[in-house]
């Protein structure tokens, strides 16, 4: 007669809680793993103006320094080829003998590469981080790093970033 065919069933696995726990892996992983992160460029920009006559700022001559970059990752200064490290010095005796009336203006080629820019950047930053940590240890004697929010602040009036930033050419 006919046979029956008996199928022999294969166990399976219970699988129902699997996903429980990669999600509880997942989150427990999240939350204890800490992420360095680039804090980026500490730049403040300038309030809108209030009024027409705010509109316009009118600098001297006397109280800028152009900062250029060309096309050919070539650094200026004020004309001037010159280095990073030069360009710290340059900045620090400049932004000291004019304290709170200079801007540096900086003008960037679109097709200059970024190594370059950040190279003037991190000049630009370290002149006004020397000039404040200088200030800080002579007025409270300990690094501008360590100062309180009101001590920065201080120090901050003293020599504020004044800077003006274009970008100029065709670009990749």
């Amino acid at each position: 007669m006919f046979r029956r065919r008996i199928r022999s069933r294969v166990p399976a696995l219970n699988t129902t809680s699997t996903a429980d726990i990669s999600f509880m892996l997942l989150v427990f992983f999240l939350v204890t793993t800490s992420i360095d992160s680039d804090n980026g460029l500490q730049r403040r920009l300038a309030p809108p103006p209030q009024s027409e006559e705010e509109a316009e700022l009118v600098v001297r001559r006397s109280d800028m320094m152009r900062l250029d970059i060309a096309a050919d990752n070539r650094l200026t200064c004020d004309g001037e080829d010159i280095t990073p490290e030069e360009l710290v010095r340059r900045i620090e005796t400049f932004v000291e003998s004019k304290r709170t009336k200079h801007v540096l203006s900086v003008h960037v080629d679109r097709s200059a590469t970024y190594d370059t820019y950040f190279a003037m950047q991190n000049a630009i930053m370290a002149a006004y981080n020397n000039l404040r940590d200088r200030y800080a240890r002579q007025r409270y004697g300990r690094p501008y790093a360590e100062c309180d929010t009101k001590e920065k602040t201080m120090v901050a009036e003293r020599y504020p970033q004044r800077i003006s930033e274009t970008t100029e050419g065709g670009g990749r």
